[in-house]
């Protein structure tokens, strides 16, 4: 595999459910790291969603490996974000055969 351009820099967040006084919780999000990653195009599609059209596009990330439990290492529920942008994470996978990278699939979605 050839090494990646990570060209691309990204902050982890990771959610957290706050008390919300009131005995229930809402959902936050906490800052985990700066990343640079390569990002890479998928497939797009839409969806009504009660009655919002809501565009989904998904995207291939590439970053530094880091090892299990490491705080700088993405996971499933956490997200990528740069700027305006935010790429849900939903899987992560080891990108090349030495374990250098991972490939975090994630999608960014759109309401329009």
């Amino acid at each position: 595999m050839k090494a990646p351009q990570l060209n691309r820099k990204l902050v982890l967040e990771a959610p957290v459910q706050v008390p919300d006084g009131a005995g229930g919780f809402s959902e936050t999000w906490s800052v985990l790291g700066t990343l640079w990653a390569a990002i890479k195009l998928g497939t797009g599609r839409e969806d009504e969603t009660a009655g919002l059209s809501v565009s989904s596009i998904s995207y291939r990330i590439t970053v530094r490996a880091a090892p299990y439990g490491a705080p700088s290492r993405p996971a499933p529920g956490h997200r990528l974000v740069e700027g305006g942008r935010r790429f849900r994470i939903f899987a992560v996978g080891e990108a090349d055969a030495g374990a250098q990278y991972l490939m975090c699939f994630a999608r960014e979605e759109v309401t329009t």
